[in-house]
């Protein structure tokens, strides 16, 4: 489990094939490790993977076939910079919200504008997920907790302040990327108990929810 505050920004030194996986090693003199063991959960633009080798500044990890197919790091080459966190510990400070390190979808950057004081930009979500995606709502992008200012079908705007976008790979966004996304938790849990998923459920479950509006 994951906050969406990123913790610094990574570099990515190689990417191995190992059959149909990738052997990711990621350089990031920023990032202390001395906290993180092998087999620890590191977050890396959004996906969760598996630290398997460990030094100082620098880690390795394992990227499934599933990853790489769902995900931009599918995508991803030598050199490219990647948003790191690590693992949630129960004496953090939730300074963004719950994120699972399981990326949901890949969306898209459909316009870019810089404002006085921010940039202001407009995304496309998969249809699938849109439902999920609300006004004032988080979400994560690229691994980043992000608040929805306004939504209009698929798409959704946010406004970036200039701290998130030195200190993340926010900033290199253009028209044309493409993005990971991971709904908010709460979502997915609020359709299952509204019932819109309740093929099945248990009648005492939705006893226990209540009348439902016709």
């Amino acid at each position: 489990m994951f906050t969406g505050i990123i913790q610094t920004v990574g570099r990515i030194e190689s990417l191995v094939r190992r059959g149909d996986a990738v052997r990711l090693a990621i350089t990031a003199p920023a990032f202390d490790t001395s906290d993180v063991q092998l087999g620890d959960s590191i977050a890396v633009s959004g996906p969760c993977l598996t630290a398997v080798a460990l030094g100082a500044g620098r880690f390795e990890a394992d990227v499934s076939p599933e990853t790489l197919a769902k995900t931009t790091l599918g995508g991803r080459q030598a050199g490219d910079r990647v948003n790191l966190e690590k693992a949630l510990r129960l004496s953090d400070r939730l300074g963004g919200h719950l994120v699972s390190g399981h990326v949901d979808g890949v969306g898209e950057v459909k316009a870019r504008i810089e404002r006085a004081d921010y940039v202001q930009f407009r995304l496309s979500a998969p249809v699938e997920l849109a439902r999920y995606i609300a006004t004032k709502g988080s979400i994560s992008v690229e691994g980043v907790s992000l608040t929805v200012n306004a939504v209009n079908g698929a798409e959704f705007e946010l406004m970036i302040i200039p701290h998130t976008l030195e200190n993340t790979t926010l900033g290199e966004l253009h028209a044309g990327s493409q993005i990971n996304l991971e709904i908010d938790l709460v979502a997915r849990y609020l359709e299952r108990l509204a019932g819109r998923d309740n093929a099945g459920s248990d009648p005492d479950t939705l006893k226990w929810m209540g009348p439902r509006a016709s």
